[in-house]
């Protein structure tokens, strides 16, 4: 499954859930597919973020190669 489709069907689950027109037991299930599909597109955030580098352009004009922060 494609990322943003991931991201698409979790944000249909809150939606869902927000709405609250379901009954418990559907509504408890569609919880642990959130929770899980969760786990998965952060997982895949974490392997895609330690694969992205800045490019510094240095005054000299050399390109230093810095792992990305997230805090940056």
């Amino acid at each position: 499954m494609k990322f943003e489709d991931g991201l698409k069907k979790l944000e249909n689950i809150v939606k869902t859930l927000d709405d609250g027109k379901i009954p418990l037991d559907e509504a408890l299930n569609l919880f642990k597919e959130g929770l899980a599909l969760t786990k998965e597109l952060s997982k895949r955030l974490d392997e895609i973020e330690k694969k992205v580098e800045i490019l510094i352009k240095k005054e000299d004009d050399v390109i230093e190669k810095k792992p990305f922060l997230q805090e940056e």
